[in-house]
């Protein structure tokens, strides 16, 4: 296992992170106790990093990721996890409210049987930007709550995430430097979209550590294809569709090349994939254990042609 440093946390990371979303039911149903056994192969292969939200599975996931962690030592993983997004029997709310970021984050310990958070995140600010107060809202008010509990040791670290890479510079851009030290970035850093590559020297410039997530670019990029609720637009799920049939030719599965692909970058601490299968955390640390075929990076970049960066709107 590769480890990298996030940023100026001081933390070194597993190149490969866990998702917990999946531990949520947000893909489809799953055995728990397999997604329990799931963490404890992640861990036990040397990954480092567990990325959760109370929004996947509304709290669900975090609850079964702490029957979980409370089995692990705590040295051995740094959890991340989130305030913003949340639901409640299957309607998602948003609250990005400081009293409601604090209140989150002791409701998040006490499901995952932890007494800190190596990562405290502000979920997905693009909703917070379509709300009275747009982003202005999180640089003013969610992101000092979660300085206050800094400050207090609940604790360690503070990120962003969010699907459009814009809004994590913008409010990078209007907070005092160090405030935010980490972001987290999905379906940016894969065979069909690497725009985050255009955003890496503005992270580095300001210290914040870059974390990526959904290496498959949420199904796109498998040989079983998206889900019927999945956002791509029609013609770019139709030439990935033919990249998987291409790698399937050359007998080098697409989810292999996906995920070489996606953790090759130094620049990029770590890659955060989701699954509740033990056996899905093998299989994908023996394909970054192999090198990767750039030949076929590039004969999948140009089946996928005009749509590469092609994305779409976080729902």
């Amino acid at each position: 296992m590769k480890y990298r440093q996030l940023g100026k946390t001081g933390m070194q990371v597993s190149e490969l992170g866990f998702g917990a979303s999946s531990l949520g039911g947000v893909f489809h149903a799953f055995d728990e106790h397999r997604g329990i056994d799931a963490v404890f192969a992640a861990v036990d292969a040397g990954i480092n990093i567990i990325d959760v939200s109370p929004y996947y599975g509304h709290y669900k996931a975090e609850t079964v990721l702490g029957k979980a962690l409370k089995d692990i030592p705590r040295d051995k993983f740094y959890l991340s996890t989130k305030v913003g997004r949340y639901g409640k029997d299957g309607v998602n709310t948003w609250d990005y409210s400081a009293k409601r970021a604090k209140e989150s984050v002791y409701e998040s310990l006490e499901r995952l049987h932890i007494d800190y958070i190596d990562i405290i995140n502000v979920h997905d600010i693009e909703f917070q930007g379509r709300m009275e107060g747009g982003l202005q809202k999180v640089v003013d008010e969610t992101l000092p709550a979660l300085h206050d509990l800094k400050r207090e040791g609940v604790v360690k670290h503070v990120g962003i995430t969010d699907l459009q890479l814009e809004n994590l510079k913008w409010v990078i851009e209007h907070v005092e430097e160090g405030t935010v030290e980490s972001v987290m970035n999905f379906c940016h850093y894969c065979l069909c979209d690497d725009k985050l590559v255009d955003f890496l020297d503005f992270f580095e410039q300001h210290g914040v550590g870059v974390l990526s997530a959904s290496p498959f670019s949420m199904g796109l990029l498998t040989e079983r294809g998206v889900p019927d609720w999945h956002p791509a637009p029609k013609p770019l799920v139709e030439v990935c569709k033919k990249a998987a049939a291409y790698c399937k030719e050359k007998n080098y599965p697409i989810e292999k090349l996906a995920m070489q692909f996606s953790c090759s970058n130094p620049r990029i601490a770590s890659t955060v994939f989701s699954t509740t299968r033990p056996e899905a955390i093998q299989r994908n640390l023996e394909y970054l254990s192999e090198p990767m075929d750039e030949q076929l990076v590039q004969d999948v970049r140009n089946i996928i042609g005009n749509q590469q960066r092609v994305s779409w709107a976080n729902t």
